[in-house]
């Protein structure tokens, strides 16, 4: 009788782990540690400073800084396509080195595989300063001489890595360029139809510089750029200019209220085809490519900062007086609202810059030296030291805590 009381108490305890197993498999995306209220484990902070080559990486899920030193300060900071790296882009120094966060994205889960560091990935180049990554590609346009510099995110750590140049035969000017999914690349060419640095129009090149497509339309002056990996969309004073793989090319006009206003900022979403542009002048509107339209998000000339999410799917702006709006870019609507800074005049000479994740907006306080949090779920700011003067900021890692003990 004893035995089958025992038996029967165990077969109970074991029914019960049972289901209490089963239930922590129906809640596995949630975990214990992974809330709304904190940052994913997986997501770092990484900012530049003004006066000092310090550069600041913060673990937000841990409450951990830990310092680098660049080669030299007021670096400008961009998160690769994979977002392990970062490229660190030195325009007046003539100078573009690699960031390793560390962190590697395993299909499912995300692994710690070095520690923070960076790369053996670096080149000298006349006065980088447009920087894309697409492909596994690592690119910058070269103001200097026209050039394009390009690395592999492969390459980062491999001992004697460089980026190679490519020279597709242009006038130096303040350009621009897109990678297509192809491999080939829409590049900004100046033919001094119009005085300044600005270039005038588009051309289609491969990864020797070799012209495949001749520009077809011609601008009064480009400045700005995003691609999807099929269209390549620039900001034009003549209209949005788009431009595809297969040397098509098209404007679209601005709004009719526009003036002599352009888009000279523009942002690639989650959405095939659609695409941010920002003008201090009027505000920042969604341009869908394939139906022509440009549709405001939010009309307004007071912005101060404009910036799409990590996984751009929502579109945050700041505005001078330090209100924070966050956009929906589906639904064009707006699902956050705080005051999150103090306010900032327009001229002054250093702005507060900003990065969003899916639950925390990260905005550099340049007059305190601190790092502000801003929980877009409980309104909360938070507030971290970082560095004497914080100049850029990026994210990255992933915005997941799934690791492979899971």
């Amino acid at each position: 009788m004893k035995n089958k009381f025992y038996k029967l108490l165990f077969l109970s305890v074991l029914s019960l782990f049972a289901v209490s197993c089963s239930n922590d498999d129906d809640n596995h995306d949630d975990h214990d540690h992974d809330h709304e209220s904190e940052e994913h484990t997986f997501v770092r902070v990484l900012l530049s400073d003004e006066k000092t080559a310090e550069l600041t990486l913060f673990d937000p899920h841990e409450d951990k800084i830990s310092s680098f030193t660049a080669k030299f300060a007021k670096s400008s900071l961009y998160t690769t396509e994979s977002g392990r790296y970062a490229g660190i882009v030195h325009r007046d120094n003539n100078f573009v080195e690699t960031f390793d966060s560390g962190l590697e994205l395993h299909g499912d889960h995300i692994d710690v595989d070095d520690v923070a560091k960076f790369g053996v990935l670096a080149t000298s180049a006349s006065k980088p300063t447009h920087f894309k990554s697409k492909i596994g590609e690592i690119l910058t346009f070269n103001d200097g001489d026209g050039t394009l510099s390009v690395g592999k995110e492969a390459d980062v750590n491999k001992a004697g890595s460089t980026f190679k140049t490519i020279n597709a035969g242009l006038l130096a000017h303040h350009g621009a360029m897109a990678t297509f999914t192809n491999g080939t690349y829409a590049i900004t060419e100046k033919d001094n139809s119009v005085t300044g640095t600005l270039p005038e129009k588009v051309k289609i090149i491969d990864n020797t510089g070799k012209t495949l497509f001749d520009a077809k339309l011609q601008t009064k002056g480009i400045h700005g750029n995003a691609s999807d990996g099929v269209y390549a969309v620039f900001g034009s004073s003549s209209g949005i200019l788009v431009v595809e793989s297969n040397g098509n090319q098209k404007l679209i006009d601005h709004p009719a209220d526009f003036g002599t206003a352009w888009f000279g900022t523009i942002l690639e979403t989650a959405s095939a085809g659609k695409f941010i542009g920002f003008t201090a002048a009027k505000g920042a509107y969604l341009i869908d490519v394939v139906a022509n339209t440009v549709k405001p998000i939010i009309a307004n000339t007071t912005i101060m900062q404009c910036k799409v999410s990590y996984d751009h799917k929502k579109l945050a702006v700041l505005m001078h007086s330090g209100d924070f709006k966050l956009y929906d870019i589906s639904s064009l609507q707006v699902v956050k609202e705080v005051k999150a800074t103090s306010e900032t005049a327009t001229d002054a000479t250093l702005k507060p810059q900003m990065a969003v994740t899916d639950r925390f907006a990260y905005i550099t306080s340049p007059s305190t030296g601190e790092l502000l949090q801003v929980n877009l779920s409980s309104s909360e700011i938070k507030k971290k030291k970082v560095s004497s003067t914080p100049y850029m900021i990026t994210i990255l890692g992933y915005e997941s805590s799934e690791t492979h003990n899971h």
